[in-house]
């Protein structure tokens, strides 16, 4: 094996530890601005100017990243989300 092919395969495997994922948040037409923003603020630990961006963006592009990380930091955040009635899923 080649030093090459070996330093390839290292560099997949770190990779493939640290995978994030994402929490997708979309768009409908029941929550309102305040409450989206509101609940990535408590859900996300967003600042209410980030909030307020990703709720924008959700809006006009039918969904938006609110998070990434490692999934089991999201699935409890992706749970509040979802409990607050808002549709999302983690990818």
């Amino acid at each position: 094996m080649s030093g090459k092919t070996k330093i390839e395969e290292d560099v997949l495997l770190k990779e493939e530890v640290i995978r994030q994922n994402e929490i997708v948040v979309y768009n409908d037409d029941v929550n309102t601005f305040d409450h989206v923003i509101e609940t990535l603020i408590k859900a996300c630990d967003h600042t209410p100017e980030q909030a307020e961006q990703c709720t924008i963006l959700v809006h006009y592009k039918g969904k938006c990243t609110v998070k990434t990380g490692e999934l089991r930091d999201l699935k409890p955040r992706c749970s509040k989300i979802l409990q607050a009635g808002i549709n999302a899923e983690i990818i």
